[in-house]
């Protein structure tokens, strides 16, 4: 399989990489920062300098062109800033799909915020501003991308993400409570869903007790 990741630099998308390429996966990842490419060639990843906030939609589908699957995992970060927010989690996301559909690659998995319907009534009352608008991009993405008739897309919303070991069990559905999952066990999920070919599911994903592999294995 070969896979095309997306903001592959981030913490949950290194880890992807190295459980991909471990397996034998063909993986490629695109990041901004030039100085990344060595972390990723280190995790068996060929790397890809691209910034998604420039990029044309041609740009990207010559990446990905040749795929079987792509992943967004991209962020603007916690210290983004309100604006960056649309422009990585909402406006990224937008063109690696519209990418996609252009190379004829179908299979779309992205990466979300558990807690991502609050933002359709707005502002919560004492939510922190930039995570709201965190929130309404993501949410703005999903409600984009989902229906798009040229992509099967799987949308996994992890919950808070720790840096304890993971465990291998999870709680993975829709409708489950805001609680904690380990990035170990977020990327995990991801690469059992690529593995098992796993579409057109929304799902909330933290801590739980089933073994992750049967947690993907029971979706519809």
């Amino acid at each position: 399989m070969r896979v095309v990741i997306a903001g592959a630099h981030g913490q949950v998308a290194r880890r992807l990489g190295r459980l991909l390429s471990s397996r034998g996966d063909s993986v490629a990842g695109i990041v901004r920062n030039p100085d990344h490419r060595a972390d990723l060639e280190s995790d068996g990843v060929e790397p890809v300098v691209l910034d998604l906030e420039q990029a044309s939609v041609e740009d990207v589908a010559a990446v990905v062109r040749g795929a079987d699957a792509v992943v967004f995992a991209a962020g603007g970060g916690p210290s983004s800033g309100v604006e960056r927010k649309h422009t990585v989690d909402r406006g990224a996301a937008l063109l690696l799909a519209d990418a996609a559909e252009a190379a004829g690659v179908r299979r779309y998995l992205l990466v979300s915020s558990i807690g991502v319907e609050q933002a359709r009534q707005g502002t919560p009352p004492g939510m922190d501003p930039q995570f709201a608008a965190y929130l309404q991009a993501k949410l703005a993405a999903e409600d984009h991308i989902l229906p798009r008739p040229g992509l099967d897309t799987t949308i996994v919303r992890p919950g808070g993400l720790t840096d304890d070991p993971g465990t291998g069990r999870v709680t993975l559905r829709h409708g489950v409570e805001r609680g904690q999952v380990p990035r170990d066990d977020v990327a995990a999920v991801l690469a059992e869903v690529l593995a098992a070919d796993k579409w057109g599911e929304v799902v909330e994903l933290v801590s739980g007790d089933t073994p992750i592999a049967d947690a993907v294995a029971s979706l519809t």
